[in-house]
């Protein structure tokens, strides 16, 4: 299926960025006039994905991290999170609710957030390679004014 709209952002894996691909995730998505919830649910989710990608792919280091968002006819929306970080070795054990390797100050729950937000959550990772988290949500269309 080919996309009708797509942009690509690259940001450095600092804390301060998540904000930014919250906001960027939104206003890409608002051509598809999502409801505030709806608006919600994807910034929560993409703040998972990407506060996974800063604490957990680059522990001890700056990286990159590539933000794909792509819009599909029937109002499907992709968000892909991408790092060339550390890499997870069980991604099965690290969906696994409140399994984490990032400390006592760390929840777990990152993608089961994502999963719970989302329509779709895939996960691919390689040890030392990186990790591509992909999500999808369809935004409904809503009805027009009356006539």
């Amino acid at each position: 299926m080919k996309a009708i709209d797509q942009v690509t952002v690259t940001f450095t894996s600092r804390s301060a960025n998540e904000g930014f691909a919250r906001a960027a995730a939104a206003c890409f998505a608002a051509q598809l006039d999502p409801t505030l919830d709806e608006v919600a649910d994807i910034k929560t989710a993409v703040s998972e994905a990407v506060t996974n990608a800063i604490v957990h792919a680059y522990p001890d280091r700056l990286g990159k991290i590539v933000m794909r968002l792509r819009i599909f006819d029937g109002g499907a929306l992709e968000i892909q999170v991408k790092d060339s970080g550390v890499g997870i070795p069980d991604v099965a054990q690290a969906r696994t609710p409140l399994y984490t390797t990032g400390g006592e100050e760390r929840s777990g729950m990152g993608f089961t957030i994502m999963e719970s937000y989302m329509d779709a959550l895939k996960v691919r990772s390689q040890p030392g390679k990186g990790t591509t988290v992909t999500m999808c949500k369809r935004i409904a269309r809503r009805a027009g004014p009356s006539q």
